[in-house]
């Protein structure tokens, strides 16, 4: 009992947070590439926050379920039909044995993510069941999901109460092709001139073809260095912004190499990253410099967001069983007159 792999996509893989405590080994961290979408799709069916999940890039998989289960897509506009139906995002969807899911091209974003909540059968590599195509570890396989494959389910979940499906959030995201993207300086801003800095703040950057998982390269205004940007390798950080002496900025993302070995002039705040990794090709760019402290309270704004999203959630749910649990003192009352 699981799922069936009809039609592959064009870049369908499992992943969850990623591979943390092993880059001083060489081991690429992966994991997802929109956290949030990723959270929120484990948020709709009750899932534990680092379940792992389908992530599909640009074209979605065909998938065919071996057994009944609930299912939720976060993440970018695919255009997602049960048994050749339209149904909706961010919502908990019920599936029957035999039902065929079909993801088409990405209208909005980039990458979407499938929960499942009868879960992944996907053995646990170094603490993490992300893929790792380049090292060929993890997942299913260590690679992206082909046509002909079968997952099976790890868990059989509970029956879902009938409101169970009620579970949904009215979210619109990803539509802007211009987005103003927060950073924080360093930690070899200093090796940019004056100028070089006003160029990568003030000036506009568009997203470019080169664009993977392992990174994001982006066309605009040149970013002049004090002396070459080369420096003795270090470590990288998810949203690290490069800058090789041709002086166009390639920020790392998911999947990038643990050291590189050219100046960093920012990083990406860790809450924009979701906004940065959805935009498509030819979308606009503008960088903002906010401060370490700013970026935290980011953070924290965000825990906030998503306990407000677990209660509305939640709140049909308890509605229901308010009422049904109102009826039943009811019915006790009555017997017992």
């Amino acid at each position: 009992m699981g799922i069936r792999i009809i039609k592959g996509g064009m870049f369908t893989t499992v992943q969850d947070l990623g591979r943390t405590g092993c880059q001083d080994q060489g081991f690429h961290v992966c994991g997802v590439m929109d956290r949030r979408s990723f959270r929120i799709a484990n948020l709709l069916l009750d899932n534990p926050e680092n379940e792992a999940v389908l992530e599909c890039t640009l074209i979605g998989p065909v998938i065919e379920f071996t057994s009944e289960m609930i299912i939720a897509i976060a993440g970018g506009d695919f255009r997602p039909k049960i048994n050749d139906q339209p149904v909706p995002m961010y919502q908990a969807l019920y599936v029957r044995k035999g039902d065929v899911l079909k993801l088409s091209s990405a209208v909005t974003g980039r990458t979407c993510y499938i929960a499942f909540s009868n879960y992944l059968q996907i053995p646990v590599v170094m603490g993490s069941r992300s893929t790792d195509t380049m090292s060929g570890i993890g997942g299913f396989k260590g690679r992206k999901l082909e046509d002909g494959d079968y997952i099976e389910e790890r868990i059989k979940r509970r029956k879902y109460l009938p409101w169970f499906l009620s579970r949904k959030l009215d979210l619109h995201e990803f539509e802007e092709g211009r987005k103003t993207i927060r950073v924080i300086m360093g930690p070899q801003d200093h090796m940019f001139s004056y100028q070089g800095i006003s160029s990568f703040l003030n000036g506009e950057y568009t997203v470019t073809g080169n664009f993977d998982r392992m990174g994001m390269r982006l066309e605009g205004p040149f970013i002049e260095s004090r002396s070459g940007s080369d420096i003795i390798s270090d470590g990288i950080c998810a949203g690290a912004i490069q800058v090789p002496d041709h002086g166009k900025p390639i920020i790392m993302l998911a999947d990038r190499q643990t050291t590189g070995g050219y100046a960093k002039i920012a990083a990406v705040a860790s809450a924009d990253l979701p906004k940065l990794v959805q935009s498509r090709i030819s979308d606009r760019i503008h960088f903002r410099k906010i401060s370490v402290e700013q970026a935290q309270s980011l953070i924290m704004q965000e825990q906030t967001e998503f306990q407000q999203m677990r209660d509305r959630i939640h709140q049909p749910c308890r509605e229901v069983l308010d009422v049904r649990l109102t009826a039943k003192r009811m019915d006790r009352l009555f017997d017992g007159q």
